[in-house]
């Protein structure tokens, strides 16, 4: 038989450890807390560095498909973009002296812009110079945009430094596309007519040259293309 002292003591002392326990929920919030909060935060941390490389990956696809594309192409999607920024725009390609290839409206405002889709060659000193020369006429209170898939030198970074031009090169342009929308769903690239010769339909093969790498006509001698 149990001592009725001890079942007393026993029924005493349970209640009081069980309000202990509730008096000290708090502790356990911290404990579970302790044991959660740094998995989650380096779970996060995780998911920023990987997502940060996926962009990289994500950009340098978007840039290699605007490279991808033929220059007319080139030009079409550049007038898109701007559409997407507010403008009405015009494809105008080799209307105009300096190679403007589309003009952009806004609030009655013209601007003019040419586009360079270059794959290895940076944007001269001189392209900027002539474009510059070209707009002088044109200018009103508008600005020239002259806008590259891979870079400008410095001579032509320096030059537009006090003109009403914009030089936009192939990493400001993608975050122009990314602000915009006009992401790479908007680039119809046809990887096997970009690869053709625009004069003969022959291939465009990869070459070394004096001045760099290039790509040439398959059918030379009889054909002579290069682009860069």
């Amino acid at each position: 038989m149990v001592d009725p002292s001890l079942t007393a003591a026993f029924n005493g002392v349970f209640p009081g450890l069980f309000k202990m326990f509730l008096n000290l929920w708090w502790v356990w919030l911290l404990v579970i807390a302790a044991s959660i909060i740094p998995a989650v935060i380096e779970r996060k941390r995780q998911d920023k560095k990987y997502s940060a490389i996926n962009d990289i990956h994500s950009d340098k696809n978007l840039l290699l498909k605007l490279r991808g594309l033929k220059p007319s192409k080139f030009e079409d999607y550049i007038a898109h973009l701007f559409n997407k920024m507010g403008f009405t725009t015009e494809p105008v390609g080799g209307s105009y002296d300096g190679g403007i290839d589309v003009i952009a409206e806004k609030d009655g405002v013209k601007h003019y812009i040419q586009c360079k889709k270059y794959i290895t060659s940076q944007v001269s000193v001189g392209d900027v110079r002539n474009f510059y020369g070209a707009l002088v006429d044109h200018l009103a209170n508008g600005k020239g945009y002259f806008i590259t898939t891979n870079k400008f030198t410095l001579e032509a970074e320096k030059f537009a430094e006090d003109k009403s031009i914009e030089l936009i090169d192939g990493y400001r342009l993608l975050e122009y596309i990314k602000l915009f929308g006009a992401d790479n769903r908007d680039i119809k690239v046809n990887a096997e007519e970009s690869s053709k010769c625009p004069k003969c339909g022959g291939g465009l093969v990869k070459k070394n040259g004096k001045y760099g790498p290039f790509y040439g006509c398959s059918n030379f001698p009889k054909c002579k293309h290069t682009q860069k």
